[in-house]
Protein backbone atom coordinates (compact mmCIF):
# COMPACT_ATOMS: atom_id res chain seq x y z
CA UNK A 1 0.00 0.00 0.00
CA UNK A 2 2.85 2.35 0.83
CA UNK A 3 4.57 1.53 -2.46
CA UNK A 4 1.35 2.21 -4.38
CA UNK A 5 0.96 5.61 -2.69
CA UNK A 6 4.55 6.52 -3.56
CA UNK A 7 3.95 5.40 -7.14
CA UNK A 8 0.81 7.51 -7.42
CA UNK A 9 2.53 10.64 -6.15
CA UNK A 10 5.43 10.21 -8.56
CA UNK A 11 3.29 9.37 -11.59
CA UNK A 12 0.91 12.29 -11.13
CA UNK A 13 3.91 14.62 -10.90
CA UNK A 14 5.39 13.16 -14.08
CA UNK A 15 2.10 13.60 -15.91
CA UNK A 16 1.85 17.25 -14.89
CA UNK A 17 5.41 17.72 -16.15
CA UNK A 18 4.47 16.22 -19.52
CA UNK A 19 6.74 13.20 -19.10
CA UNK A 20 3.88 10.66 -19.31
CA UNK A 21 0.54 11.02 -21.02
CA UNK A 22 -2.01 9.65 -18.57
CA UNK A 23 -2.32 8.07 -15.14
CA UNK A 24 -5.12 6.74 -12.94
CA UNK A 25 -4.21 7.02 -9.25
CA UNK A 26 -5.33 4.71 -6.44
CA UNK A 27 -5.05 7.27 -3.63
CA UNK A 28 -7.45 6.42 -0.82
CA UNK A 29 -8.37 3.06 -2.35
CA UNK A 30 -5.17 1.09 -1.81
CA UNK A 31 -6.67 -1.28 0.75
CA UNK A 32 -9.05 -3.02 -1.65
CA UNK A 33 -6.64 -4.32 -4.32
CA UNK A 34 -3.81 -5.07 -1.88
CA UNK A 35 -5.96 -6.87 0.70
CA UNK A 36 -7.84 -8.75 -2.02
CA UNK A 37 -4.57 -9.87 -3.58
CA UNK A 38 -3.42 -11.19 -0.21
CA UNK A 39 -6.68 -13.11 0.23
CA UNK A 40 -6.76 -14.68 -3.23
CA UNK A 41 -4.63 -17.44 -4.70
CA UNK A 42 -1.97 -16.38 -7.22
CA UNK A 43 -3.63 -18.91 -9.56
CA UNK A 44 -6.90 -16.94 -9.62
CA UNK A 45 -7.54 -14.82 -12.70
CA UNK A 46 -8.01 -11.08 -12.22
CA UNK A 47 -10.30 -9.05 -14.49
CA UNK A 48 -9.56 -5.50 -13.35
CA UNK A 49 -10.89 -2.01 -13.81
CA UNK A 50 -8.73 1.13 -13.45
CA UNK A 51 -7.44 0.70 -9.90
CA UNK A 52 -6.36 -2.92 -9.56
CA UNK A 53 -2.82 -2.64 -10.92
CA UNK A 54 -1.44 -3.10 -7.37
CA UNK A 55 -2.56 -6.74 -7.52
CA UNK A 56 0.12 -7.33 -10.16
CA UNK A 57 2.79 -5.81 -7.93
CA UNK A 58 1.60 -7.87 -4.97
CA UNK A 59 2.01 -10.99 -7.10
CA UNK A 60 5.64 -10.13 -7.78
CA UNK A 61 5.36 -8.30 -11.09
CA UNK A 62 8.46 -6.22 -11.77
CA UNK A 63 7.95 -2.53 -10.96
CA UNK A 64 10.21 -1.36 -13.79
CA UNK A 65 8.14 -3.30 -16.34
CA UNK A 66 4.97 -1.98 -14.71
CA UNK A 67 6.17 1.63 -15.01
CA UNK A 68 7.35 0.95 -18.56
CA UNK A 69 3.72 0.36 -19.53
CA UNK A 70 2.92 3.88 -18.38
CA UNK A 71 5.74 5.24 -20.54
CA UNK A 72 4.90 2.91 -23.45
CA UNK A 73 8.57 2.17 -24.05
CA UNK A 74 10.43 -0.82 -25.47
CA UNK A 75 10.19 -2.68 -22.16
CA UNK A 76 6.40 -2.41 -22.13
CA UNK A 77 4.84 -5.86 -22.54
CA UNK A 78 2.11 -4.27 -24.68
CA UNK A 79 4.79 -2.68 -26.94
CA UNK A 80 3.37 0.79 -26.44
CA UNK A 81 -0.03 -0.09 -27.91
CA UNK A 82 -2.20 0.16 -24.84
CA UNK A 83 -3.27 3.27 -22.98
CA UNK A 84 -1.23 4.01 -19.82
CA UNK A 85 -2.63 2.48 -16.61
CA UNK A 86 -4.05 -0.45 -18.59
CA UNK A 87 -1.64 -3.01 -17.15
CA UNK A 88 -1.86 -6.71 -17.84
CA UNK A 89 0.41 -9.74 -17.68
CA UNK A 90 -0.31 -13.40 -18.29
CA UNK A 91 2.47 -14.35 -15.84
CA UNK A 92 0.49 -12.94 -12.91
CA UNK A 93 -2.92 -13.83 -14.38
CA UNK A 94 -4.14 -10.26 -14.77
CA UNK A 95 -6.17 -9.67 -17.92
CA UNK A 96 -6.04 -6.45 -19.93
CA UNK A 97 -9.02 -4.23 -19.27
CA UNK A 98 -11.01 -1.87 -21.44
CA UNK A 99 -11.82 1.77 -20.78
CA UNK A 100 -15.36 0.86 -21.79
CA UNK A 101 -17.28 0.41 -18.55
CA UNK A 102 -18.19 -3.14 -17.55
CA UNK A 103 -16.98 -5.76 -20.06
CA UNK A 104 -14.59 -7.34 -17.55
CA UNK A 105 -17.65 -8.52 -15.62
CA UNK A 106 -18.91 -10.76 -18.42
CA UNK A 107 -15.38 -11.86 -19.25
CA UNK A 108 -14.85 -13.00 -15.67
CA UNK A 109 -18.15 -14.87 -15.65
CA UNK A 110 -17.13 -16.75 -18.79
CA UNK A 111 -13.65 -17.50 -17.47
CA UNK A 112 -15.10 -18.79 -14.21
CA UNK A 113 -17.48 -21.09 -16.07
CA UNK A 114 -14.56 -22.42 -18.15
CA UNK A 115 -12.60 -23.08 -14.94
CA UNK A 116 -15.58 -24.99 -13.57
CA UNK A 117 -15.88 -27.15 -16.69
CA UNK A 118 -12.17 -27.93 -16.55
CA UNK A 119 -12.24 -28.53 -12.78
CA UNK A 120 -9.25 -26.21 -12.37
CA UNK A 121 -10.08 -25.11 -8.84
CA UNK A 122 -9.38 -21.47 -9.68
CA UNK A 123 -11.54 -18.37 -9.41
CA UNK A 124 -12.17 -15.52 -11.82
CA UNK A 125 -12.41 -12.21 -9.99
CA UNK A 126 -13.96 -9.14 -11.61
CA UNK A 127 -13.35 -5.71 -10.14
CA UNK A 128 -15.50 -2.71 -10.97
CA UNK A 129 -16.45 0.76 -9.83
CA UNK A 130 -19.90 1.71 -8.64
CA UNK A 131 -20.77 3.09 -12.09
CA UNK A 132 -20.24 -0.29 -13.74
CA UNK A 133 -23.08 -1.75 -11.67
CA UNK A 134 -25.46 0.32 -13.82
CA UNK A 135 -24.12 -1.22 -17.03
CA UNK A 136 -25.62 -3.97 -19.17
CA UNK A 137 -22.53 -6.11 -18.61
CA UNK A 138 -23.23 -6.12 -14.88
CA UNK A 139 -26.64 -7.71 -15.49
CA UNK A 140 -25.31 -10.18 -18.04
CA UNK A 141 -22.26 -11.19 -16.02
CA UNK A 142 -23.94 -11.70 -12.66
CA UNK A 143 -26.92 -13.47 -14.20
CA UNK A 144 -24.72 -15.87 -16.20
CA UNK A 145 -22.46 -16.64 -13.24
CA UNK A 146 -25.45 -17.28 -11.01
CA UNK A 147 -27.27 -19.55 -13.47
CA UNK A 148 -24.19 -21.70 -14.03
CA UNK A 149 -22.88 -21.40 -10.46
CA UNK A 150 -19.51 -20.35 -11.78
CA UNK A 151 -16.64 -19.84 -9.30
CA UNK A 152 -16.52 -16.07 -9.68
CA UNK A 153 -16.18 -13.14 -7.31
CA UNK A 154 -17.46 -9.71 -8.22
CA UNK A 155 -15.81 -6.95 -6.20
CA UNK A 156 -17.04 -3.38 -6.44
CA UNK A 157 -14.85 -0.50 -5.31
CA UNK A 158 -17.62 1.94 -4.48
CA UNK A 159 -15.60 5.13 -4.27
CA UNK A 160 -18.75 7.29 -4.29
CA UNK A 161 -18.05 8.81 -7.71
CA UNK A 162 -18.38 7.40 -11.22
CA UNK A 163 -15.94 9.99 -12.60
CA UNK A 164 -18.11 13.09 -11.95
CA UNK A 165 -21.41 11.33 -11.23
CA UNK A 166 -22.22 10.67 -7.55
CA UNK A 167 -23.57 7.24 -6.66
CA UNK A 168 -27.07 8.55 -5.94
CA UNK A 169 -27.31 9.93 -9.48
CA UNK A 170 -26.48 6.67 -11.26
CA UNK A 171 -28.44 4.15 -9.18
CA UNK A 172 -31.61 4.22 -7.12
CA UNK A 173 -30.49 1.22 -5.09
CA UNK A 174 -29.90 1.92 -1.41
CA UNK A 175 -26.68 -0.11 -1.54
CA UNK A 176 -24.71 -1.65 -4.38
CA UNK A 177 -24.48 -4.96 -2.52
CA UNK A 178 -28.22 -5.54 -2.53
CA UNK A 179 -28.29 -5.58 -6.33
CA UNK A 180 -26.71 -9.05 -6.21
CA UNK A 181 -29.75 -10.55 -4.48
CA UNK A 182 -31.91 -10.23 -7.60
CA UNK A 183 -29.48 -12.48 -9.45
CA UNK A 184 -29.43 -15.14 -6.75
CA UNK A 185 -26.01 -14.14 -5.44
CA UNK A 186 -25.15 -13.29 -1.84
CA UNK A 187 -24.21 -9.62 -1.66
CA UNK A 188 -22.04 -8.21 1.12
CA UNK A 189 -20.81 -4.77 2.07
CA UNK A 190 -17.50 -4.08 3.80
CA UNK A 191 -15.47 -1.06 4.89
CA UNK A 192 -13.15 -0.71 1.91
CA UNK A 193 -10.73 1.48 3.85
CA UNK A 194 -10.11 -1.27 6.41
CA UNK A 195 -7.52 -3.57 4.84
CA UNK A 196 -8.07 -6.30 7.42
CA UNK A 197 -11.84 -6.28 6.91
CA UNK A 198 -11.43 -6.47 3.13
CA UNK A 199 -9.00 -9.36 3.51
CA UNK A 200 -11.38 -11.27 5.77
CA UNK A 201 -14.36 -10.72 3.46
CA UNK A 202 -12.55 -11.69 0.25
CA UNK A 203 -10.94 -14.73 1.89
CA UNK A 204 -14.32 -15.97 3.15
CA UNK A 205 -16.02 -15.54 -0.23
CA UNK A 206 -13.09 -17.17 -2.03
CA UNK A 207 -13.32 -20.22 0.24
CA UNK A 208 -17.05 -20.38 -0.41
CA UNK A 209 -16.56 -20.32 -4.19
CA UNK A 210 -13.85 -22.99 -4.05
CA UNK A 211 -16.25 -25.26 -2.15
CA UNK A 212 -18.54 -25.11 -5.16
CA UNK A 213 -21.12 -22.85 -3.53
CA UNK A 214 -21.21 -20.41 -6.44
CA UNK A 215 -20.40 -16.77 -7.11
CA UNK A 216 -20.71 -13.86 -4.69
CA UNK A 217 -20.66 -10.08 -4.74
CA UNK A 218 -18.73 -7.75 -2.44
CA UNK A 219 -19.21 -4.00 -2.19
CA UNK A 220 -16.19 -2.22 -0.70
CA UNK A 221 -17.14 1.23 0.57
CA UNK A 222 -14.20 3.53 -0.07
CA UNK A 223 -13.46 6.96 -1.49
CA UNK A 224 -11.44 8.39 -4.35
CA UNK A 225 -9.33 11.04 -2.62
CA UNK A 226 -7.89 12.55 -5.78
CA UNK A 227 -9.00 12.96 -9.37
CA UNK A 228 -10.54 10.14 -11.37
CA UNK A 229 -7.43 10.33 -13.52
CA UNK A 230 -4.84 12.84 -14.63
CA UNK A 231 -7.43 14.10 -17.15
CA UNK A 232 -9.95 15.03 -14.45
CA UNK A 233 -10.42 18.04 -12.13
CA UNK A 234 -12.77 17.02 -9.29
CA UNK A 235 -12.84 20.55 -7.87
CA UNK A 236 -15.51 21.47 -10.41
CA UNK A 237 -18.05 18.88 -9.25
CA UNK A 238 -17.52 17.92 -5.61
CA UNK A 239 -17.20 19.65 -2.25
CA UNK A 240 -13.68 19.72 -0.83
CA UNK A 241 -15.13 19.31 2.67
CA UNK A 242 -16.29 15.83 1.67
CA UNK A 243 -12.75 14.98 0.61
CA UNK A 244 -11.35 16.13 3.96
CA UNK A 245 -13.74 13.84 5.81
CA UNK A 246 -12.45 10.85 3.86
CA UNK A 247 -8.81 11.85 4.18
CA UNK A 248 -9.22 11.21 7.90
CA UNK A 249 -10.19 7.63 6.97
CA UNK A 250 -7.08 7.06 4.85
CA UNK A 251 -6.58 3.26 4.68
CA UNK A 252 -2.80 3.49 5.00
CA UNK A 253 -2.97 5.69 8.10
CA UNK A 254 -5.60 3.42 9.63
CA UNK A 255 -3.49 0.32 9.17
CA UNK A 256 -0.40 2.15 10.42
CA UNK A 257 -2.21 3.21 13.59
CA UNK A 258 -3.44 -0.32 14.17
CA UNK A 259 0.03 -1.83 13.77
CA UNK A 260 1.64 0.86 15.91
CA UNK A 261 -0.92 0.37 18.68
CA UNK A 262 -0.38 -3.40 18.50
CA UNK A 263 3.38 -2.77 18.67
CA UNK A 264 3.89 -4.73 15.46
CA UNK A 265 5.53 -1.66 13.92
CA UNK A 266 7.55 1.21 15.33
CA UNK A 267 7.37 4.75 14.00
CA UNK A 268 10.92 4.52 12.71
CA UNK A 269 9.90 1.50 10.62
CA UNK A 270 6.92 3.37 9.19
CA UNK A 271 9.17 6.22 8.11
CA UNK A 272 11.74 3.84 6.67
CA UNK A 273 9.06 2.03 4.64
CA UNK A 274 7.97 5.32 3.08
CA UNK A 275 11.56 6.26 2.24
CA UNK A 276 12.29 2.87 0.72
CA UNK A 277 9.10 2.97 -1.35
CA UNK A 278 9.95 6.41 -2.74
CA UNK A 279 13.47 5.27 -3.61
CA UNK A 280 12.19 2.10 -5.30
CA UNK A 281 9.76 4.10 -7.43
CA UNK A 282 12.41 6.68 -8.32
CA UNK A 283 14.74 3.93 -9.53
CA UNK A 284 12.02 2.31 -11.67
CA UNK A 285 11.14 5.68 -13.21
CA UNK A 286 14.80 6.47 -13.94
CA UNK A 287 15.23 3.17 -15.76
CA UNK A 288 11.92 3.45 -17.63
CA UNK A 289 12.67 6.97 -18.86
CA UNK A 290 16.00 5.75 -20.22
CA UNK A 291 14.34 3.07 -22.35
CA UNK A 292 13.82 3.86 -26.05
CA UNK A 293 10.38 3.64 -27.67
CA UNK A 294 9.31 0.30 -29.14
CA UNK A 295 11.00 -0.45 -32.49
CA UNK A 296 8.81 0.49 -35.45
CA UNK A 297 9.13 -3.09 -36.68
CA UNK A 298 6.83 -4.21 -33.86
CA UNK A 299 3.92 -2.29 -35.41
CA UNK A 300 3.03 -5.35 -37.44
CA UNK A 301 3.56 -7.98 -34.75
CA UNK A 302 0.96 -9.95 -32.81
CA UNK A 303 -1.98 -9.34 -35.16
CA UNK A 304 -1.75 -12.68 -36.96
CA UNK A 305 0.16 -15.86 -36.10
CA UNK A 306 1.60 -15.70 -39.62
CA UNK A 307 1.75 -12.24 -41.16
CA UNK A 308 -0.43 -12.12 -44.34
CA UNK A 309 0.83 -10.75 -47.65
CA UNK A 310 -0.84 -7.35 -47.36
CA UNK A 311 0.78 -6.64 -43.99
CA UNK A 312 4.15 -7.75 -45.34
CA UNK A 313 3.66 -5.31 -48.20
CA UNK A 314 2.70 -2.47 -45.86
CA UNK A 315 5.69 -3.20 -43.65
CA UNK A 316 8.11 -3.06 -46.59
CA UNK A 317 6.62 0.24 -47.74
CA UNK A 318 6.80 1.78 -44.27
CA UNK A 319 10.38 0.71 -43.65
CA UNK A 320 11.44 1.93 -47.09
CA UNK A 321 10.03 5.38 -46.31
CA UNK A 322 11.66 5.33 -42.87
CA UNK A 323 15.06 4.51 -44.37
CA UNK A 324 14.73 7.58 -46.59
CA UNK A 325 14.04 9.71 -43.53
CA UNK A 326 10.30 10.05 -44.17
Amino acid sequence: MVLVRALDERMMTLQRQGRIGFYGAHTGQEAVPVAAAEALSPEDWIFPALREGPIMLHRGFDLFTYVSQIFGNAADLAKGRNMPSHMAARAVRQVSWSSVIGPQITQAAGAAYAAKIRAEGTLAVAFMGDGATSSADFHTGLNFASVWQAPALFICQNNQWSISVPTNRQTGSKTIAQKAVAYGLPGYQVDGNDALAVYAAVAALARRARRGEGPAFLECLTYRIGAHSSSDDPRVYRDEREVEVWKARDPILRLERFLLDAKVLRQAQVERLAEEAAATVADAVRRAEAEPPPPRETLFDDVYAARPWHLEEQARELFAVARKGG
